[in-house]
């Protein structure tokens, strides 16, 4: 290969926009092999939280249930939902009016927590998803650049040949490809990590509407927990007897 084409013949000849191009891209490159490692971890940690909902169904009490969840769930996704049932069947009917009855309160509970649990899975992947879909784009930007002076550099010398034209473009091209290499990796964890997601949050959901039948009885009647003090997993395979009496 001749020496005096290359990425350091591309980098010497190259103006602001370019190293300003590159500099762009060495960032994003950074930002998404980070987030990249960080998800990774933290979706290894979610499935490992999701392991604990046997534990928790099969305690002897709620209040070891809720102990034992809350002492495992390092990605703070289950144990933020039954803290805020719990705390919502806790309150009484008492005074409150209609618009606020205790079961409004518990799924409003409910949904808040859910909320805050698809929050914290899904910080980042915009970024990721951003990444992968202008990267190529900031590559593309400079190879067009990069032609457009190299052709300048070609007319201003007068003489037009194959090996005049095929270096400076080619060198040109490095950006194109630059790019390339910051987005697939990005676009490829953002696919992998939205389909991860796709099955915790299903989880969540359904631990959700579990927590529901549980508590809903107990707030609709204005009991607190008095009627759950035997084992969680008991009161848990009554809850679908129940609905269907209702």
């Amino acid at each position: 290969m001749n020496e005096a084409f290359g990425f350091e013949h591309f980098w010497a000849q190259a103006d602001g926009l370019i190293r300003a191009n590159v500099y762009i891209l060495l960032v994003m490159s950074f930002a998404s092999w980070f987030l990249i490692f960080f998800k990774t971890w933290s979706s290894i940690r979610a499935r490992r939280t999701l392991r604990l909902l046997e534990p928790f169904w099969s305690a002897p009490s709620l209040d070891r249930a809720l102990e034992a969840l809350t002492a495992g769930d390092s990605e703070a996704l289950l144990a933020p939902l039954a803290k805020a049932a719990f705390d919502s069947a806790h309150q009484t009917a008492g005074n409150n009016p209609s618009w606020n009855a205790p079961s409004d309160r518990l799924t409003r509970a409910l949904r808040s927590a859910m909320q805050a649990a698809n929050e914290r899975l899904e910080s980042g992947l915009t970024v990721l998803a951003s990444i992968g879909a202008t990267a190529p784009f900031v590559g593309l930007l400079g190879t067009v650049w990069g032609i457009y002076h190299a052709l300048l550099r070609i007319a201003s010398t007068g003489s037009l040949s194959i090996d005049k034209v095929a270096g400076p473009v080619g060198e040109a091209l490095i950006m194109t490809a630059f790019g390339l290499g910051v987005a697939i990796p990005a676009v490829l964890a953002y696919n992998s990590f939205a389909r991860t997601n796709r099955l915790v949050v299903a989880q969540i959901d359904g631990f959700a509407h579990d927590l529901h039948a549980l508590l809903g009885q107990a707030v609709e009647s204005g009991e607190a927990l008095a009627p759950f003090t035997r084992s969680a997993s008991a009161v848990k395979a009554e809850a679908p007897v129940r609905a269907e009496n209702a």
